[in-house]
């Protein structure tokens, strides 16, 4: 039995995923950086970059952890919005807040199907075993 996986949340999350990549370069190296003329925190693109072949085939285990790892940018989001005396860059933080959660709502609602069934083929393995 296959479970209907909706393309529109896969596109949606791989789109942000793009989205979140393209504005954490633009932040630290143009647009808002710590130090003049970019600064070391771009590397935190670098891990984004990992789910991302996954997240564009729609993987559902690469769906599942980059859910999780997306959470440290939602994270960071918040603190920056928060402490972040530009402007500019508590702007960029809010930006990224919401392309983080939109991010994790895809990769949760895309999963979803998946672990039901997953979980009621096994309850019919039980089932059926006794």
């Amino acid at each position: 039995m296959t479970t209907p996986l909706n393309p529109a949340l896969r596109y949606t999350a791989a789109a942000t995923l793009f989205g979140l990549i393209i504005l954490c370069l633009a932040w630290e190296l143009k647009v808002a950086p710590l130090r003049p003329g970019g600064s070391w925190l771009v590397l935190k693109v670098l891990p984004l970059l990992l789910p991302l072949r996954g997240v564009l085939k729609g993987s559902l285990y690469t769906m599942q952890w980059a859910a999780m790892l997306i959470l440290l940018y939602f994270m960071e989001g918040v603190v920056r919005a928060y402490s972040d005396p530009s402007p500019l860059s508590a702007t960029m933080a809010v930006i990224e807040i919401a392309l983080s959660l939109v991010f994790y709502l895809c990769a949760i609602l895309y999963v979803r199907p998946a672990k039901r069934a997953a979980r009621a083929a096994r309850s019919a393995a039980r089932n059926q075993g006794t």
